[in-house]
């Protein structure tokens, strides 16, 4: 009873030193994750392509091939609300890009980070879908045409003079290697040798960590390589198995297109580049952007850990595969 009695004399109430030891061991734990930064992949591959990079401040959507609406459901699976997103970031201007763009920016109303020659052929692709969908709705007697049905654009009637203004609400252009900020994130943006105006991958700086997203691009040159150095996360394009593109349902003319050096990276070109180039330093790898038709995820993986080598061992818990049907589990640092 004495000693209780000293306690309380010599602490105040509700100063325990036990409690405040345990309520310590809390708040470090809660710090540690308040802190933490996160990379999700919502969705990879040719329907639609998304991801999440995130700090306790800042959350940046990395494009926005999916519809508005499917972002939002993936988001909710992964404990993210929608209306903490800061900004969306477009690599390039392919559908399976920017499919959900308008309606993600419209709806969110944050700033789209794009290069000037990406956003112009944005808005042109989208005109011109219009257009077509105009052209082809009605007879030439009617006064109104019906609901467009272009994925993710205004659905509604229009006078056949009118054409919806196709606008981003808010815009940032920027332009390959040149660095900027998004809150406490630091973007690099670097270019990449893809058949699109201006396709760009990205690192990410904040925390002590760098992230790497380099998908869609025919190969790896040399100033994407060095981009990629010193990276704790890379999201890493393994687009094809090469024998299953030659012998697959493509016309050959596409199939042309995905093996050029301005396509898809295959599994043997990321092999390349993770037994010859790649510094061995990232936490997590994850594979991206499998074709359904011309991959297999097992035959992705095994070509992928074959380039690590005798690392082999200690990557399998740490190489990861995208999907195209569900959200990636995110990976904290």
């Amino acid at each position: 009873m004495g000693g209780g009695r000293g306690s309380s004399s010599s602490s105040p109430k509700g100063t325990d030193p036990r409690n405040s030891a345990a309520l310590s061991t809390v708040l470090r734990g809660k710090l540690t994750a308040y802190m933490s930064v996160t990379v999700s992949v919502l969705a990879s591959g040719s329907r639609g392509n998304c991801a999440l990079v995130a700090t306790s401040s800042t959350r940046i959507l990395v494009d926005a091939g999916l519809s508005g609406r499917e972002t939002f459901k993936r988001l909710r699976t992964l404990g993210e609300r929608s209306e903490d997103i800061t900004a969306i970031l477009i690599t390039h201007e392919h559908s399976d890009h920017v499919a959900g763009l308008y309606r993600l920016a419209t709806k969110l109303n944050v700033p789209v980070f794009i290069t000037a020659q990406t956003h112009c052929a944005w808005k042109r692709a989208a005109s011109d879908a219009i257009r077509n969908s105009l052209r082809n709705a009605s007879s030439d007697d009617s006064t109104t045409t019906p609901a467009l049905p272009i994925p993710d654009l205004p659905q509604c009637e229009l006078p056949k003079a009118e054409l919806p203004k196709v606008e981003l609400p808010k815009k940032e252009h920027f332009c390959a290697g040149r660095g900027f900020c998004i809150g406490d994130i630091e973007v690099m943006p670097f270019t990449i040798p893809h058949d699109a105006v201006d396709p760009v991958g990205f690192t990410f700086r904040t925390e002590g960590v760098k992230i790497g997203f380099a998908t869609d691009l025919g190969y790896m040159p040399v100033s994407v390589r060095n981009h990629l150095h010193g990276c704790s996360v890379l999201v890493m394009e393994s687009n094809h198995d090469v024998e299953m593109l030659r012998s697959g349902p493509y016309p050959w003319s596409v199939k042309q297109r995905v093996m050029s050096r301005v396509g898809h990276l295959s599994n043997d070109a990321l092999a390349e580049f993770f037994s010859s180039d790649y510094d061995g330093g990232a936490e997590y790898l994850v594979l991206a952007h499998l074709s359904e038709q011309n991959n297999h995820p097992e035959i992705a993986r095994a070509a992928a850990e074959h380039a690590l080598g005798g690392r082999q061992g200690l990557w399998q818990s740490r190489l990861l595969l995208a999907s195209q049907t569900q959200a990636l589990e995110p990976i904290r640092l």
